[in-house]
């Protein structure tokens, strides 16, 4: 068994895509319209299902906004510098809300940052486990990263 997607519910399709293609360096891979019903699929991701997990972004139409609840937590992404990935992130425009440094009780250096729909990312530093980095060129194949 793997992990195939993780759905969020989003508010503005077009600018999640935006952020999660422009801001953090992902493909958009697929769109599926789906009038009849209502609402738009959009699958966004560092690679393609079965090899990688992929974000899905739902749209339903009429619907701006959710609340998030207390249930969510965070999606997490690996990058091999978080200090270096939270400053491209704010010179793509997106909201830094934890800088960089070690996790509290213990060693790992994590940041976090929100995406347009208020959606926690957590950036773990993970030295060389990559498979794209922001400007999209391959490494090797353990986690998605975002920067060199």
């Amino acid at each position: 068994m793997r992990i195939l997607h993780t759905m969020l519910r989003v508010g503005d399709l077009q600018r999640s895509i935006d952020f999660y293609t422009k801001v953090m360096g992902m493909t958009l891979l697929r769109v599926s319209e789906n009038p009849d019903y209502k609402y738009t699929l959009a699958f966004v991701g560092y690679g393609t299902n079965p090899e990688h997990a992929e974000l899905e972004l739902t749209y339903n139409y009429g619907v701006d906004q959710y609340d998030l609840g207390t249930a969510y937590g965070h999606i997490a992404i690996g990058v091999d510098n978080a200090s270096d990935a939270c400053a491209k992130v704010k010179a793509a425009g997106g909201n830094v809300t934890r800088e960089a440094g070690p996790v509290k009780g213990g060693t790992s250096v994590i940041a976090f940052i929100t995406d347009p729909d208020g959606y926690k990312v957590e950036l773990i530093e993970r030295h060389g486990d990559g498979v794209k980095n922001l400007e999209g060129t391959a490494a090797s194949p353990k986690l998605a990263r975002m920067d060199k």
